[in-house]
């Protein structure tokens, strides 16, 4: 089945002057041919669709930071405790109205940063088969922590267990067996927590959880294997040994400095500086999160030190990825594209962004989209509109038309 879709304008991902008057021809799920619309003509037997006076071609969004298995509930005990009344079958099913709401708004990929036991690998699976419609999924099962650290943080009553919440690790040998544990569950790359917020002291912000020899061994093992590893991370010398010992991709890292800076582009590390969940902070009251003066201090600080941090990775050529954290204060769906936006406003032009959330982002999944270009998965979005012009029209549901392997879906 071929299909042929005209457009004002057709932006490709690869940063590109975007093509006036463009098209796309594609047959079932890849991409064809892109260019002029007056030289690809009409081919015989496809089907035709006109996108509309004013409307712009794109490849589908990614989001590489999100939590399918959680709400975004705003406050810190609500976040921890949504899942106790919710067995695993019921957060998957939860996380698959998430997923698809995502799609709608059009992200067509998505990377899971952690969820309880096996639930988003599983329901990334159920995707891919066809029996769930959703974006494609890549998922890291549960997040690798020390005892106690980031993603296994005490404050439960001593009589409370949990059963496959996380994933807690001590030593360059749990932490290699950790791994092997997410992987043979069937995770996509492998999370990490290498280093933590701490407001307490003034100056500093960031506190290393993980011992370099932990994070050596979690990145050895992925490697014998040929997944990536992700990195929670603060700044700081931890956010340094974290990346010379051998990360893929860093998470937040709002405090850096040029050495760090320099490491993150001789080394190509992805980094997904999640902008919006910072921002997110400042549409509630500390009341309202139930964060301490501590962790208050340090939202501010990290608040200030991201936007430097992102203006030095842009003028050095790191790799920028757009990640929201959806899942913790975020809602799925609707605010997703509210990244795009904070990429701009940190000085980032309309077509950095996109290429940010699109041919960026796909390469970091490792998913064979992001690009308008012969060969591509067919995984695009229409907008009746101009994004470079007003990069807030993604935001608006009814003025997007997104399609999934060639097939529309919304």
């Amino acid at each position: 089945m071929r299909k042929l879709i005209r457009a004002d304008r057709v932006i490709d991902g690869s940063g590109a002057k975007p093509i006036e008057h463009g098209a796309v021809l594609i047959e079932n799920e890849r991409i064809i041919a892109v260019g002029r619309s007056a030289d690809l003509g009409a081919p015989q037997g496809a089907d035709i669709i006109e996108a509309g006076q004013g409307s712009t071609l794109m490849p589908g969004l990614a989001d590489v930071h999100v939590h399918l298995a959680y709400s975004g509930l705003p406050h810190k005990k609500a976040f921890r405790a949504e899942l106790i009344e919710m067995s695993y079958a019921a957060v998957a099913l939860r996380a698959a109205t998430y997923a698809h709401a995502t799609l709608r708004m059009g992200f067509t990929a998505l990377r899971d940063m952690h969820a309880p036991g096996g639930t988003i690998i599983d329901l990334a699976a159920s995707i891919e088969r066809g029996e769930t419609i959703g974006p494609r999924i890549k998922a890291c099962g549960r997040g690798l922590s020390v005892t106690g650290g980031h993603m296994d943080q005490p404050g439960w009553a001593d009589h409370t267990a949990f059963r496959d919440m996380t994933q807690p690790c001590d030593g360059p040998v749990g932490f290699r067996r950790g791994a092997r544990e997410e992987i043979k569950r069937g995770a996509d790359f492998i999370k990490i927590n290498s280093s933590c917020s701490d407001g307490d002291r003034i100056g500093i912000w960031n506190r290393q959880e993980m011992t370099n020899e932990e994070i050596a061994s979690v990145c050895d093992e992925a490697r014998m294997w040929g997944i990536k590893v992700a990195a929670h991370t603060t700044g700081g010398d931890s956010l340094y040994n974290t990346i010379v010992n051998g990360v893929d991709t860093v998470e937040h890292a709002h405090f850096t400095d040029e050495r760090i800076i320099e490491e993150m582009v001789r080394r190509g590390t992805f980094y997904v500086p999640t902008l919006l969940v910072n921002e997110r902070n400042f549409e509630f009251t500390p009341e309202e999160q139930g964060v301490s003066p501590s962790s208050w201090r340090w939202l501010i600080a990290s608040r200030e030190a991201k936007w430097k941090t992102l203006q030095a990775a842009r003028a050095a050529g790191v790799k920028i990825c757009c990640g929201t954290d959806a899942g913790y204060m975020i809602p799925h769906g609707p605010m997703n594209w509210r990244e795009l936006q904070l990429l701009v406003q940190g000085g980032l032009t309309e077509m950095e962004a996109i290429v940010a959330a699109t041919a960026t982002n796909h390469e970091l999944l490792e998913i064979d989209a992001g690009r308008i270009a012969a060969g591509k998965l067919a995984d695009l979005l229409i907008v009746d509109g101009n994004p470079l012009k007003e990069i807030a029209i993604l935001g608006q549901p009814d003025r997007l038309t997104v399609f999934k392997g060639g097939v529309r879906v919304q």
